[in-house]
């Protein structure tokens, strides 16, 4: 027979695939919270975090002057992988979504608007592709 005190504790503690879950959506945050680090090294001001749209979600818009930079942030083994893991179908979503954002702000002043994909790799590594994802 198995003990009551322990099932309990099974259905108010998390499930085998929300832990894998909850592991990889803070992995993100942290990845994310690096990638916004480097810009901000590089002298870029972060103006949204895992901003969502109607299109969908971008996980950095950064901004420097006039120059707009809507990040991707993808973390992996290694550069490679990560950079496999960014699908054409979010780039085009990834797309939509940065134009509905400029549209919100009409009077900004934009003279260059660019897709960049950050890739981190298991070191905590980051490399920044700028319009690696194009702008199109």
């Amino acid at each position: 027979m198995s003990d009551p005190q322990q099932k309990r504790g099974q259905k108010q503690g998390l499930k085998r695939g929300q832990n894998r879950g909850l592991r990889s959506h803070l992995s993100g945050l942290s990845a994310e919270h690096q990638a916004a680090r480097a810009y901000e090294a590089l002298g870029f001001e972060v103006v949204e975090e895992r901003w969502r749209g109607e299109a969908g979600e971008i996980d950095l818009i950064l901004r420097q002057g006039a120059t707009w930079v809507f990040a991707e942030v993808k973390k992996s083994t290694d550069f490679e992988t990560a950079a496999t893991r960014i699908s054409q179908k979010q780039v085009q979503r990834i797309r939509q979504s940065a134009t509905l954002y400029l549209d919100r702000f009409p009077n900004e002043q934009v003279e260059e608007v660019r897709l960049d994909a950050v890739l981190i790799d298991a070191e905590g590594q980051v490399e920044i592709l700028e319009n690696g994802l194009g702008f199109e």
